[in-house]
């Protein structure tokens, strides 16, 4: 397979730079005439298809999505088919699930199939923000319709040669077909013909039956950059490399919203290899996707500039949060979570039904701040030329990357181009443009020259926009038979919309969408309060984001609850789930509903029963363990998918842990490429138990203390689950709504574990990391 012509042959890590205009130039050279922004065709059809109508889901994001296929696709003379892909790939393998999805319906041959990245252009391509798990669902039935319209495209163009009725032409794997005379026409033959035809309209297209796929749903296609990757040839943002490029790294302020009072760069100019020490302003709290200042420094090698900043010498203006301190902090939200709050859902007598009960019961749980801690760090390469500027990056974000860019340089966003790399690991945070606006303004002090930054693993972890600390506190009152007749749960946690409004002191919707206000347990009297609580450092979005204290916080009650009753656990969860109903989430006061139509997207309790029984028949739940070992379980809605999980926890005499077997259950309605949703549920277990037994950033003085991974420490080889069974739940048909993938995985880890150590040794662990709390027999 040839490379794609946008994506240079690298030597060495150095990338040939080709522009935007000299790609289509070379497009037209080259014989791709069905092809993604050829000039004589972009105005071939409309490419932003809203309506006033349009509130929900992709309608509902900034430029929501375009199915036009000349935007996406291009047929070369000889008949090789490139794919646009407008999606960020950081591992979840969109890169291949997209353009297979649009190969699939355009009955294209996938060995024939190139894949070209789309720079940051939503007005081109559509909604571009990688996050949310709503890449597939979002643009599966766009990019179907986008392989249908090109598959009409070629059969009207083989109709009209041949002089048939269009009807009597049938696209199969690469070609068009005429059964009646046995002529064939490929793919390449009809390009140029096809292009010239208009693009059908969407209502008149013919999607694929199911039982018509090839690759949908087959889990037989390998990922697009599985080769690339493998062999270290795969172009992340931390490895471009232009002619002339320097190379950079910002001491920035330790405390969020402190400044540089003074700095000496004379020590730092003497290291061999350093250019030039440049000051860079910063934005004060709320900072939104802004720098945070600070002093960089330039010079001809990354080693360089790391060793020039450490020479420098800098005092610090610590600002408002110099005083910022974990345990401080968390006394504070305790003592929140033990007064009312902000009631965010009622329903019910909460109160009355407490003074009546027959037992009382309460917890607290408490989880900390968490760095998303990708193992590549943030990294940018910009360089400005004739008033454009060019930026390569790795970034879940590239529209919004191009806007801020644009605004900081005061050029207009037509002047401003973000070509998206791979991205080695993002979870949120390659989400803000920070680092990229960074080395933007660099480049600016350059004079246009190409200017490369690097985050540092210490950078990484200092300025983080950090997964939020929260203190969740949960109160039940029991009737004689054990089962839940009241339920008072208060959240207490800094919210995201702290980083871009001041004085947000109070969880935003869809922070308490995430799994708290929309809990579905069949419990006659519940209510959800939210006192404040003030940010003292960034906030962002995280890999599940608030699903994970929630999640953590409820499934451990309800199995406190059930021990209290003397029930077993599982049952208990299912009696709390109640019987299969469909529940409209406003009903329950939840006016987000992960952005979708609640028509469409209702919370189906019946699949929440059918992961939390699929997980426990495949873990044999009620097996006997030996002494030390135990099950736990837990399931949670999340991102518009359910999941369940039995953890199989063992512990040690001396108070070790390790997890022989985890069983993680997924329904999230029809499965597009199922190797790619059982490599997401794997990473997640992993990442869900590193976060339970590890994660932790703590703040002392302003500043955040842990500052490597000897530090910040990820689960190794030898503590990972030994096996991961995940169990798809097969959706009914392709009529049913698609669900997120990549996040919901995470939430029910670890309240599953907690709740196997409890089974395993009667020790209730109510806040993380887990680390050495487990007793020494």
């Amino acid at each position: 397979m040839k490379k794609p012509l946008d994506r240079p042959e690298l030597d060495e890590l150095h990338i040939v730079n080709i522009s935007r205009r000299t790609f289509l130039k070379e497009l037209a050279l080259t014989g791709f005439v069905l092809a993604a922004g050829f000039p004589l065709l972009s105005e071939a059809d409309e490419t932003a298809p809203h309506t006033d109508e349009a509130k929900y889901g992709a309608d509902a994001m900034p430029h929501g999505w375009v199915d036009n296929p000349l935007v996406f696709v291009a047929i070369a003379d000889d008949g090789a088919v490139t794919i646009i892909c407008h999606r960020s790939e950081m591992g979840q393998g969109i890169r291949t699930s997209l353009p297979m999805v649009v190969a699939d319906e355009l009955e294209a041959d996938w060995q024939r199939v190139r894949v070209e990245q789309a720079p940051g252009d939503e007005v081109r391509y559509g909604n571009q923000d990688t996050d949310g798990s709503r890449s597939m669902r979002h643009f599966f039935l766009p990019m179907r319709r986008v392989g249908a319209a090109a598959r009409a495209m070629l059969e009207s163009a083989a109709a009209a040669q041949w002089q048939v009725p269009v009807q009597e032409v049938r696209a199969e794997q690469h070609q068009v077909r005429h059964p009646a005379t046995g002529r064939t026409l490929g793919y390449g033959q009809l390009a140029q013909a096809a292009a010239k035809l208009p693009v059908p309209d969407r209502d008149s297209l013919r999607l694929k039956k199911p039982s018509e796929f090839r690759y949908i749903s087959k889990g037989r296609v390998g990922l697009y950059d599985g080769q690339d990757m493998i062999k270290g040839q795969g172009q992340y943002g931390i490895d471009v490399r232009l002619e002339g490029m320097l190379y950079a790294v910002i001491a920035r302020p330790p405390v969020y919203g402190g400044k540089a009072l003074t700095y000496d760069a004379g020590e730092a100019l003497k290291v061999p290899g350093v250019v030039r020490v440049i000051e860079l302003k910063g934005s004060p709290p709320p900072a939104d996707y802004n720098p945070l200042g600070g002093i960089a420094v330039i010079a001809r090698n990354t080693w360089a500039a790391i060793q020039g900043r450490e020479a420098l010498k800098i005092e610090w203006d610590k600002g408002p949060h110099g005083s910022y301190d974990s345990v401080a902090y968390r006394a504070e939200l305790e003592a929140a979570a033990r007064q009312p709050g902000k009631v965010v859902r009622n329903s019910g007598d909460v109160d009355a039904a407490l003074q009546g009960a027959a037992k009382r019961v309460s917890a607290e749980y408490y989880l900390p701040h968490l760095a998303q801690a990708p193992m590549e760090p943030p990294a940018a390469t910009a360089r400005i030329v004739n008033g454009q500027c060019e930026v390569w990056s790795c970034t879940q974000a590239p529209q919004v990357s191009r806007e801020r860019v644009a605004k900081w340089l005061n050029l207009p966003e037509d002047k401003v181009t973000v070509y998206v790399t791979l991205l080695g690991g993002a979870f949120g945070r390659k989400s803000k443009p920070d680092y990229i606006i960074e080395a933007a303004l660099l480049s600016q002090a350059m004079d246009g020259q190409p200017v490369k930054l690097t985050w540092t693993r210490e950078d990484d972890l200092h300025h983080s926009y950090f997964h939020t600390v929260s203190v969740e506190r949960l109160e039940a009152g029991l009737d004689a038979r054990g089962k839940p007749v009241a339920w008072l749960h208060r959240t207490v946690a800094p919210t995201i919309s702290s980083t871009f409004a001041p004085d947000s002191k109070h969880q935003m919707a869809a922070e308490l969408g995430m799994g708290v206000i929309n809990v579905p347990f069949a419990i006659p009297n519940l209510r959800v309060e939210n006192p404040e609580a003030e940010a003292h450092t960034r906030i962002g979005w995280f890999r599940s984001v608030s699903n994970i204290p929630h999640a953590f916080a409820i499934q451990s009650f309800v199995a406190e609850l059930a021990a209290e009753a003397g029930l077993d656990p599982k049952d208990y969860l299912l009696d709390l789930i109640g019987p299969p109903r469909r529940i409209d989430p406003r009903t329950l006061e939840d006016s987000w509903n992960q952005g979708e139509s609640p028509e469409v997207y209702p919370v189906d309790t019946g699949r929440l029963r059918r992961v939390t029984e699929t997980a426990a028949r495949e873990a044999g739940w009620g097996r006997t363990l030996p002494k030390g070992r135990g099950l736990g379980i837990a399931a949670h809605y999340s991102f518009v998918t359910y999941v369940a999980v039995v953890v199989e926890a063992a512990i040690g005499e001396d108070g070790s842990l390790s997890i022989p077997r985890v069983d993680v259950a997924v329904d999230c309605g029809p499965q597009v490429n199922p190797e790619r949703i059982r490599s997401q549920i794997e990473g997640a277990c992993i990442m869900g138990v590193s976060l339970a037994t590890l994660g932790e950033i703590s703040f002392k003085d302003g500043a955040v203390v842990q500052d490597n991974f000897h530090t910040y420490e990820l689960t190794r080889m030898d503590d990972a689950p030994r096996e991961i069974r995940v169990h798809l739940l097969p959706a009914t048909d392709f009529d049913t709504p698609l669900g997120g993938v990549g996040e919901p995985g995470v939430p029910p880890i670890a309240p599953a574990l907690c709740n196997a150590i409890f089974a395993a040794t009667g020790q209730r662990i109510r806040q993380l990391p887990i680390r050495d709390q487990l007793r020494k027999d």
